[in-house]
């Protein structure tokens, strides 16, 4: 059996994972959710990838899955550490020497955004709305749940540069959420295909696919662990 070694995205915390662990579980895998440092202000890029780099170093048959700003550290590891596969679930996909920060800006993302919500007939002006943007599609008691646990991310790990000169060499695949209000799907697929050369794969989501179809995430993470023959 594999290794799947799950990272989450902004706010770092492993419960983001709860639907999907005791799926992998269940198929006889070893899975290990990790905690990031995001509300530690001292944290950078760096530190996060410290951390996944020390869960993944021991593990052997490593399927390596990050959701969203996970893509940023996580890529990074793969240059460190070997990782048979590395999963990008609604991903930033970073830039060599990019910033996190810089990301935002470089991809055209508020654009992308402001053009969907347009289209949508939801308002493009004022603060962002969590309910409205990353809750969407949950089922009720999944999203009651997130409610109870705001995110809290610092701005620290946006500040630090992509470390690596190219992309790793390790096989790769994208997520995308057809129903993605924040990296939505025309400009992740383009996004895939501009920077690492890839077709996104869909699922029929929003941006939290782990919350909202953990099943159809886990099916499509053993596809291609068995396409691969990993574990």
């Amino acid at each position: 059996m594999a290794s799947y070694v799950l990272v989450p995205g902004a706010g770092g915390n492993a419960k983001y994972w709860y639907r999907v662990t005791p799926r992998l579980t269940a198929l006889g895998h070893d899975v290990v959710a990790v905690d990031l440092p995001a509300a530690d202000e001292r944290a950078g890029l760096y530190d996060y990838i410290d951390v996944i780099d020390d869960v993944v170093a021991p593990r052997r048959d490593v399927v390596l899955v990050a959701q969203s700003m996970g893509g940023l550290s996580a890529s990074a590891v793969c240059a460190r550490t070997p990782v048979d596969l590395l999963v990008l679930v609604a991903p930033m996909i970073p830039a060599p020497g990019e910033t996190g920060g810089d990301w935002w800006v470089n991809t055209r993302q508020p654009q992308a955004a402001a053009a969907l919500a347009h289209q949508e007939g939801r308002s493009v002006d004022g603060e962002l709305d969590p309910e409205e943007i990353f809750l969407h599609d949950l089922p009720s008691d999944v999203r009651d749940e997130a409610m109870r646990h705001p995110v809290e991310q610092s701005g620290r790990p946006f500040g630090d540069p992509w470390p690596l000169r190219e992309w790793p060499d390790v096989e790769t695949r994208v997520v995308a959420g057809t129903r993605d209000r924040l990296f939505p799907l025309e400009f992740m697929r383009d996004l895939s295909r501009k920077r690492l050369g890839l077709e996104a794969d869909e699922i029929d989501s929003g941006h939290l696919v782990a919350l909202s179809r953990p099943a159809e995430l886990v099916e499509m993470l053993e596809r291609y662990r068995t396409e691969l023959g990993i574990g």
